[in-house]
């Protein structure tokens, strides 16, 4: 019988196959979804079809932390394309971030586990820096044209 992830005294493994990870991003996006702070990026901004956009985040969390060659895409084009729509702040990447070290430490403990919240520092970190970057050369290239 696998251990209770909800059981305080359950000890937790680590995130080893693609089942584990589509655990990891099932369950968040679950919380993310309903969120008072991104819940409606997701929902009313994004519009986000989960039936298309859950099995490229399986692909891409798969290429993260497996090392498996299943992500060839260009992750930031969506991100930017939805700040034209509604301007992704400092406090949704800290949300989103929160959320999603919660939910790893709800379900999951260990090195992958760890490099889960690594990364996905990382990640949120160069998202908002690149998305504040265009912000700043916006006015720029308006005065070229």
């Amino acid at each position: 019988m696998s251990p209770n992830p909800h059981d305080a005294t359950a000890t937790l493994r680590d995130i080893e196959s693609p089942d584990d990870v589509i655990l990891l991003v099932d369950t968040f996006y679950r919380a993310a979804l309903i969120d008072p702070v991104i819940g409606h990026i997701f929902v009313d901004v994004a519009k986000i079809d989960l039936e298309s956009h859950m099995p490229r985040l399986y692909r891409f969390w798969c290429a993260i932390l497996l090392g498996m060659p299943t992500y060839r895409e260009n992750a930031f084009a969506p991100h930017m394309r939805l700040h034209q729509l509604h301007p992704l702040e400092p406090q949704h990447f800290e949300r989103w971030l929160a959320l999603f070290h919660g939910t790893i430490d709800s379900l999951f403990e260990g090195p992958t586990a760890e490099l889960a919240k690594k990364r996905s520092r990382d990640i949120a970190t160069a998202m908002a820096g690149k998305l504040a970057h265009l912000d700043r050369a916006q006015p720029l290239a308006a005065v070229a044209d």
